[in-house]
């Protein structure tokens, strides 16, 4: 008896310790490798709520079955993605994934957060309806609002403190499928990709696939480093080139595309372009690499400064210029009014100057300026208007039809839902030609609530239609 009783405790042990061995992590630090795994899932879950599903839809021409494009036009829908960074519902996305759309819905995580840690975050997502604020074609941003508060905004990185090799994640919407998270490393901090365009992009090999395209590129601290926009790819996935908007021209565009729908650049009167062996031999200069100043308008800031055609440009605001996108990237990011101080070679001397920046001119900006806004305003679109009078017409050219009702802005605290932009001619209404804003005020003013509404516009040089319900009177 006292044998079986010893037997049934050795195997009660035995069975303890094997228990006890195939516990992981018990009694034991955790490696490296945990430590990472358990620091990337925090990560995620930190920056999920921050990230939203974009879908866009409009009209627009329509492919046969042959593959060719036909003269059809149908509605299409683009899917994409957005990051919040402001808890008072602004979403900046890629100006392509909002481009020409009629109406814009965005995705929002909703976290419902779990009571063990052991546990995984579940989370849901609710669909608002979103108003595009601004867009910028050259820089591919463009800003949505959604009639929501205290949503989780996302911090931006310092653009100065990225390094080649970083570790990133791409956070987005990858052919449709939301909530999705990869990563990589930064390739390369500043690639410029046009020579004639001062812009630059941050390089990663953290895959990325259609509909990423205005999603966050975000660091090791959860900030955000880019917006992904576009991929080097030959079959159409990924190839481990994916470029993404720096966090230094998104901060710089988000508050002007916000508040005037386009963006007022900054601008010296100088032109620029790199030094080659061929330029450097064939002007003697003492060097083969940088930039060279080779146009200077004359009565601009430059000019005035004292800039001179030839002046090799050596730093801006103290920080040393070797390269076209160096130069290009900081003198991008400058707004009229502001001043820089250039150091140049001239021969054998180094100048410095001081220079104005003025801003450059805007269309809209010359014609808004004959606007007056309460006369112009038509509450039921959103919008500050005027007549296309023949002297506005010449500022604007290439117009499609030479009258109608131009939108100069949009109003900020509008909540009509009308995907109207500055720079759109009304041209109908339901069918009847707009000639003056007192013809398109009386229309809607004759129109009953949520009744059905299509606005023939031009836009960018294409007509097309806008239609939405008419929320009520002025």
């Amino acid at each position: 008896m006292k044998r079986r009783s010893l037997i049934l405790c050795l195997n009660c042990l035995l069975l303890g310790l094997t228990a006890l061995a195939q516990t992981p992590g018990t009694n034991r630090e955790p490696d490296a490798l945990h430590q990472f795994n358990t620091a990337v899932q925090r990560l995620v879950k930190q920056v999920t709520p921050s990230v939203v599903q974009i879908q866009a839809s409009g009209y627009g021409p329509v492919e046969s079955n042959s593959g060719s494009t036909s003269l059809t036009l149908g509605m299409q829908q683009r899917i994409g993605s957005g990051v919040i960074v402001d808890p008072a519902g602004y979403i900046v996305t890629n100006s392509h994934v909002v481009r020409g759309a009629q109406h814009v819905s965005v995705g929002v995580p909703a976290v419902i957060s779990s009571n063990s840690a052991e546990e995984p975050t579940i989370t849901r997502t609710r669909t608002l309806e979103a108003r595009v604020l601004g867009t910028d074609d050259e820089t591919d941003l463009a800003v949505v609002k959604v009639e929501a508060t205290d949503l989780p905004a996302m911090r931006f990185s310092d653009y100065n403190k990225l390094r080649q090799g970083d570790v990133v994640f791409a956070f987005g919407s990858p052919q449709g499928l939301q909530d999705s998270v990869t990563m990589g490393v930064v390739s390369a901090v500043a690639r410029q990709l046009d020579t004639d365009s001062p812009l630059v992009f941050v390089q990663s090999d953290a895959p990325t696939n259609p509909g990423n395209s205005g999603g966050p590129l975000v660091n090791v601290d959860g900030e955000l480093v880019g917006i992904n926009t576009f991929i080097l790819s030959q079959g159409g996935g990924n190839e481990g080139l994916g470029f993404a908007i720096p966090s230094a021209i998104v901060a710089y565009a988000y508050p002007q595309l916000r508040k005037y729908g386009h963006l007022h650049r900054g601008t010296t009167g100088i032109g620029v372009q790199s030094i080659t062996p061929e330029l450097a031999a064939g002007l003697k200069l003492n060097r083969d690499a940088g930039v060279i100043i080779s146009d200077v308008e004359p009565g601009s800031p430059a000019d005035v400064a004292g800039l001179k055609v030839a002046d090799i440009i050596t730093s801006i605001d103290g920080f040393a210029v070797n390269s076209l996108p160096a130069l290009g990237t900081r003198l991008f990011m400058r707004s009229g009014g502001e001043q820089i101080k250039l150091a140049v070679r001239r021969g054998s001397d180094r100048i410095v100057f001081s220079v104005s920046l003025i801003e450059s001119s805007d269309d809209l900006d010359m014609v808004a300026a004959l606007t007056q806004s309460e006369k112009s305003r038509i509450g039921q679109l959103g919008i500050i208007a005027m007549n296309i009078e023949p002297e506005v017409a010449q500022k604007l050219a290439g117009l499609r039809i030479a009258s109608g009702v131009l939108v100069v802005a949009r109003q900020v605290d509008s909540t009509a839902g009308v995907s109207l932009e500055a720079g759109d001619i009304i041209h109908t209404m339901n069918g009847a030609l707009i000639k003056s804003i007192e013809e398109l005020r009386s229309a809607l003013n004759r129109a009953a609530p949520n009744t059905p509404v299509v606005l023939q516009i031009e836009r960018s040089g294409k007509l097309m239609f806008v239609a939405f319900k008419l929320s009520g009177p002025e």
